[in-house]
C-alpha cells in the first residue's frame, strides 16, 4: 500500500517517525510544526476532547481563524473517528444558528471574539463551549471551558472502538446555500483524500500556501497536500494583495491557489524590475481567463485550473498553461461526467447543459447532506450527482462554466446564497419586497452584490441604514456594494421575480453605491489565541 493510501492518522504517523524533523506546517508570522510537532499536538487536543466525553461519530464545531488550535482539532478528531464541523467566521443570527443545530453537535471550540454571538440564536444540543484567546461571560446555556481543556497527554489518548474506515465521514462542509438554506456537506476520508489528489500540480518536495479558510474545502485540501505529498504548508490568515511575494520568498512557497479576484489584485500591483525573481512555480487559478496568462506571463509561473465543490473531487483539471480563455479543463482520471436537459437527457455537442458527475470508485465524492434527506435525493437522482452549475463543452473538449442554475452569487471566492441575503433584507424596517443579485464587479473577474428592494417610502429609504442594520444581521460579505430602488418588480407569468432582467439592467444612474458613499465592510480580524 502506498503512503498516499493509508489510513488519514496512518500517514501522519508514518511522516513523523519517517522525517520527525521536517517541516510541515508553518504560520505566517507564527510558528513552524515539524511532523512530530503536528502529531503531538494532534494527539494532545484529541487526548482532551475524548477526556470530555467526544467519541466516534461524535460531530464537533470548529469556529476558529486559521491558526495552530484550528489545525490541530482537523487531525486531533481524525483520530477519534469524529467529524470536523468547520464554520464560517462571519456568521451571526439565523445563519449561525441553522449550522449548530443541523450538525447537532455537542461540543464547539470557539475563539473569545466570536462568543457573544451564540448569547443571541439558538444553540440547539451544545453542552459543551472550548473558548479559545480570552474569557468570556458566563453564560447559563452551556458550559464554559478555558483553552487549557484543550491539552492533555498524548500518550493518554485511547484508540476508537473500531478502526476508522476509508467510507467514514471525516468532516461536515456548510455550503453557502442556493435557493435554501446551507445544505451540510458529507465528506468521507475517501473523499478528501481523493479531492487533495485531484490538484495533480503538487510534487513531495512542495510547499504550499494556503491562505484560504479552514471552513472552506479550498484551504482545507491545501492542508493536507503536505500530508498526503509529503512536501509542508504555509497557513495564512486570509490572502493580502501587498504581503503575497514577502510572503512567498520569506517562506520559499512554491505553489498556491488563486481565485479569480485574487489575480486581478496582484496583476494590478505596479510592474517591477523583479516580477519574476522568486521561487513560486505553479499555482492553480480559478476561474482561468486573461487575467490568469496575463499573471502567467508576468510573474513567469506555469498555472494551472479545474472546477470543483464541497461535494466533489475535481472532477476537471487542466494545464500547465492552457491556451483556451474559459475553459475548467478536462475530465479527471475515474470521473465520468454527463452535459444534461431537466430530465436528464444529453444536450447535443456544444449545446449548454447541466453538469452531472459521477466516479468509478465509491466514496470519492460526498455521500450525502447531513440530515437533509430531500436534498440528498434531489442532488443524487439517477444515479448521477447533479451539480446545478450550466456547462458547455468546445469541440477540443474543453469544458467552460456558462451559469448557474442555482441563484447563487459570487464574490471574492465567496458563493453568496441570495436567499439568505434576501431573508435579511426583509427584516429591515420598510421593505416590501427584495431581491438580492450578483453584479459585474467594476475591474474584476467576480460579482458584487446588489439589493433591489420595493419600499414603503423611497423618498425617505436611508441605504446607510440598511448597511448598519445588515451589519448585525450577516457576514461581511454578504452585504451589497449596490442599493436599487424600483415600483415594481419584472416578473414570470407565475409572479416570480424575473432576476435574469435585473442582472441585465445592472447598475443604473439612479443605483446607490455603498463604497462610493465611503462605507467599507471588512471581515473582523482575529488574533490566534
Amino acid at each position: 500500500m502506498s503512503v498516499q493510501q493509508r489510513p488519514f492518522t496512518a500517514i501522519l504517523d508514518f511522516r513523523a517517525e519517517q522525517a520527525p524533523d521536517e517541516d510541515a506546517i508553518l504560520f505566517v508570522d507564527g510558528g513552524i510544526w515539524s511532523w512530530r510537532d503536528l502529531r503531538r499536538e494532534a494527539r494532545s487536543q484529541a487526548a482532551a476532547l475524548q477526556r470530555l466525553g467526544v467519541g466516534q461519530g461524535d460531530y464537533v464545531l470548529s469556529w476558529m481563524p486559521n491558526c495552530p488550535t484550528s489545525v490541530a482539532t482537523i487531525f486531533a478528531l481524525s483520530y477519534l473517528g469524529a467529524i470536523y464541523v468547520p464554520i464560517n467566521t462571519s456568521y451571526r443570527g439565523a445563519m449561525l444558528a441553522h449550522v449548530i443545530r443541523t450538525a447537532g453537535a455537542r461540543l464547539m471550540i470557539v475563539h473569545a471574539g466570536l462568543f457573544e454571538r451564540l448569547e443571541e440564536i439558538d444553540i440547539g444540543q451544545l453542552k459543551d463551549v472550548i473558548v479559545m484567546g480570552g474569557k468570556p461571560s458566563v453564560s447559563t446555556s452551556f458550559k464554559i471551558h478555558g483553552a487549557q481543556a484543550l491539552v492533555a497527554d498524548p500518550d493518554a489518548l485511547l484508540p476508537p472502538a473500531r478502526n476508522v474506515e476509508d467510507w467514514d465521514t471525516q468532516m461536515v462542509i456548510f455550503t453557502s446555500g442556493t435557493t435554501g438554506p446551507s445544505k451540510a456537506v458529507l465528506a468521507s476520508y475517501r473523499h478528501a483524500r481523493s479531492a487533495a489528489l485531484g490538484f495533480r500540480n503538487i510534487g513531495p518536495r512542495d510547499r504550499n500556501l494556503t491562505a484560504m479558510p479552514l471552513y472552506h474545502v479550498g484551504g482545507i485540501y491545501g492542508l493536507f497536500w503536505a500530508l498526503f505529498h509529503g512536501g509542508s504548508v504555509v497557513v495564512a490568515d486570509g490572502f493580502s494583495t501587498g504581503a503575497f511575494w514577502s510572503i512567498v520568498e520569506r517562506y520559499g512557497i512554491t505553489t498556491t491557489g488563486l481565485l479569480g479576484s485574487m489575480v486581478d489584485f496582484l496583476n494590478g500591483l505596479p510592474p517591477a524590475p523583479g516580477d519574476k525573481d522568486h521561487g513560486l512555480r505553479t499555482a492553480v487559478i480559478a476561474p482561468y481567463g486573461v487575467a490568469a496568462m496575463q499573471f502567467a506571463e508576468r510573474f513567469g509561473v506555469r498555472v494551472y485550473t479545474e472546477f470543483n465543490m464541497s461535494e466533489l473531487a475535481v472532477p476537471l483539471f487542466c494545464g500547465p498553461d492552457p491556451v483556451v480563455a474559459g475553459t475548467c479543463g478536462f475530465p479527471s482520471p475515474g470521473t465520468q461526467l454527463r452535459l444534461v436537459d431537466a430530465f436528464d437527457e444529453e444536450v447535443a455537442d456544444g449545446a449548454v447543459g447541466e453538469l452531472i458527475v459521477r466516479m468509478d470508485v465509491p466514496w470519492t465524492i460526498s455521500h450525502g447532506y447531513l440530515n437533509d434527506d430531500r436534498a440528498t435525493a434531489a442532488t443524487w437522482r439517477n444515479g448521477w450527482f447533479h451539480t446545478g452549475d450550466m456547462f458547455r463543452r468546445d469541440a477540443q473538449g474543453h469544458y467552460h462554466f456558462v451559469d448557474r442554475a442555482k441563484d447563487a452569487i459570487r464574490r471574492r471566492g465567496e458563493n453568496i446564497s441570495s436567499f439568505e441575503v434576501e431573508n435579511a433584507l426583509m427584516s429591515f424596517s420598510g421593505v416590501i419586497e427584495a431581491s438580492a443579485i450578483g453584479v459585474p464587479a467594476p475591474n474584476g473577474a467576480e460579482q458584487e452584490v446588489m439589493a433591489v428592494l420595493k419600499v414603503h417610502e423611497p423618498q425617505s429609504f436611508d441605504p446607510a441604514a440598511l448597511i448598519s442594520f445588515l451589519e448585525k444581521e450577516i457576514a461581511h460579505f454578504m452585504i451589497p456594494r449596490f442599493v436599487r430602488l424600483v415600483e415594481e418588480f419584472p416578473r414570470t407569468p407565475t409572479q416570480k421575480i424575473e432576476k435574469h432582467r435585473l442582472r441585465s439592467e445592472g447598475v443604473t444612474q439612479q443605483t446607490w453605491d455603498r463604497e462610493a458613499a465611503g462605507i467599507k465592510i471588512r471581515r473582523m480580524k482575529l488574533k490566534a489565541p
